[in-house]
């Protein structure tokens, strides 16, 4: 363990084994930072009112404000957390808020993520593994990106808003429906245009999963058919399997709708 005489650690927080803490940060309230991780310098880490839980080698960079409290007018100090998982990257001047009781008491990030610079994952969101979010993307309350799921530079999404997974959001997109899982999207506000070939690809999916993801995005996005009668012809044109089991039920559980 290396920590900065110049940083300010709480007698609450708990730290494991080979964690760096560089100079001039803060470690807040009851916090926890798992093995090999290194906060750089600057680093204003957990809140004095919630818990802050993070994994195995992750890396903070300077003047990022992860764990501090949400921006939410009816948090009263109530002791919700944040938890982050393993190998995730978190570049400079990223906020990172704790939970709220109304929205699950719980702010969660997986493993593997990177978050680029003056990002924003405000309460509740819920982030998988593999997340990519770029430059100066805020993420408002609630929202849920699934694994692989790449966001690009200056993108907004509204709350609530449920991104499945190795779908790709464009740049200089505002996001206020949900975006189903496999498919490109982009705009303002944004649409879905496209599948992400490129990244199932690159992910191993089959040529004929793709295909049939293909179609039945085409379905939903090029035709006119309300979501119900597009639901109907996917089921009968294109040939199911456990990734079209997937796009299927994402669809049918869309609470803001899709962003067709």
């Amino acid at each position: 363990m290396n920590i900065h005489p110049s940083s300010v650690i709480s007698k609450e927080a708990e730290i494991g084994k080979d964690v760096h803490i560089g100079p001039f940060c803060v470690v807040v309230g009851r916090t926890k930072i798992g093995d090999g991780t290194r906060l750089e310098s600057h680093v204003s880490l957990g809140s004095d009112f919630g818990i802050v839980e993070l994994g195995k080698n992750n890396r903070i960079s300077a003047y990022s404000a992860v764990g501090g409290p949400p921006q939410d007018l009816k948090y009263k100090g109530e002791p919700t957390k944040l938890v982050i998982g393993d190998n995730n990257v978190i570049r400079e001047l990223v906020t990172i808020n704790i939970g709220t009781p109304g929205g699950g008491g719980m702010t969660r990030i997986g493993n593997n993520c990177l978050i680029m610079s003056y990002a924003h994952v405000a309460h509740d969101c819920q982030l998988g593994d593999h997340v990519v979010i770029s430059n100066s993307s805020q993420l408002a309350g609630h929202v849920t990106l699934e694994d692989h799921v790449k966001v690009s530079g200056m993108c907004g999404l509204a709350q609530f808003v449920r991104v499945g997974k190795f779908a790709y959001i464009g740049g200089d997109s505002a996001v206020n429906k949900d975006i189903l899982p496999y498919t490109i999207a982009q705009g303002s506000f944004a649409v879905m245009r496209a599948t992400n070939r490129i990244g199932l690809e690159r992910a191993g999916y089959s040529k004929e999963d793709i295909e049939s993801i293909n179609r039945a995005v085409r379905i939903i996005t090029k035709g006119s058919d309300t979501v119900e009668e597009s639901l109907e012809r996917i089921q009968k044109e294109c040939a199911m399997s456990p990734a079209m089991d997937y796009f299927v039920q994402f669809l049918k559980s869309s609470a803001k709708g899709v962003a067709k």
